[in-house]
């Protein structure tokens, strides 16, 4: 079995497309998955299973569908692909509360979108990933998933420095 980091996109949000936590995991234990953990109430969730990421995207969205009645954007990687996209991280880590991660739905062939008005904030495409450097604050940043998903026709989700280095330490300890 192959562990993965899952991502779900807009849940526990604004009151919005609730789903406790312990439901989600007797959900995915029940749709075969092992070792299920969640982290923090936002769709972060380390499995293992014997499936492809394709496979885990799509039987927990119709998990979803069919349980909580709604869907949910879903979005896997393996522990080698998300220690990578930490270790590309492109700009200073020196202030890591400005630092984010946009996971992608898929590759971007694409290195730069037309945007205005982004001031001091930085952004750099790579593969299925968006690094965004935001000098500003993420209160007052125009990069969002809803502007790149505008621009580049994906889905995006994004997850600050602290929770994508945490989900990889989650990951990497013993199950």
């Amino acid at each position: 079995m192959k562990k993965y980091i899952v991502l779900l996109r807009g849940i526990n949000v604004s009151g919005k497309n609730r789903i406790p936590m312990a439901d989600l995991r007797d959900l995915l234990g029940n749709l075969g998955f092992k070792n299920v953990q969640t982290f923090i109430q936002s769709g972060n969730i380390i499995l293992e299973s014997d499936e492809g990421k394709s496979g885990i995207c799509a039987k927990i969205k119709a998990g979803i569908q069919d349980k909580f009645g709604y869907e949910v954007p879903v979005m896997a990687r393996t522990i080698p692909e998300w220690k990578k996209a930490i270790e590309n991280y492109p700009f200073p880590l020196e202030n890591e509360k400005i630092v984010a991660f946009v996971f992608l739905n898929r590759k971007i062939y694409d290195s730069k979108i037309d945007l205005k008005g982004i001031n001091d904030d930085a952004y750099f495409i790579e593969n299925d990933m968006i690094y965004i450097y935001c000098p500003s604050g993420f209160g007052k940043t125009k990069l969002s998933n809803k502007l790149f998903e505008k621009k580049l026709q994906v889905t995006a989700t994004t997850r600050n420095f602290n929770t994508t280095v945490k989900l990889l330490e989650l990951a990497e300890s013993p199950s």
